[in-house]
């Protein structure tokens, strides 16, 4: 708590913030991509989409999430190289 009280800001919380949002994020994407094709396979007729994009969401959900906390995270990254060079004697 005493980083998030730091009124100078000389360390960055947020990154922490973006690691537990990536773990969260995953389990909700592999949730949904489970329902969907739940759903898909208690339908009658027709679930097979919904199973095939349940599949699709399982890959392709936690590659685009962790694209996406990525490009945030180079922010912060690009952010310390540069007070390191600020701060180099």
């Amino acid at each position: 708590m005493g980083n998030f009280l730091d009124t100078d800001f000389e360390k960055m919380i947020t990154p922490n913030i973006v690691k537990i949002v990536y773990v969260l994020a995953l389990v909700f994407v592999v949730i949904i991509g489970l329902v969907t094709i739940i759903n898909g396979l208690n339908r009658n007729f027709g679930g097979g989409e919904e199973v095939f994009s349940g599949i699709l969401i399982i890959i392709f959900g936690p590659v685009l999430v962790r694209i996406y906390c990525e490009i945030l995270l180079v922010f912060f990254k690009m952010n310390q190289t540069l007070t390191d060079i600020k701060n180099k004697p």
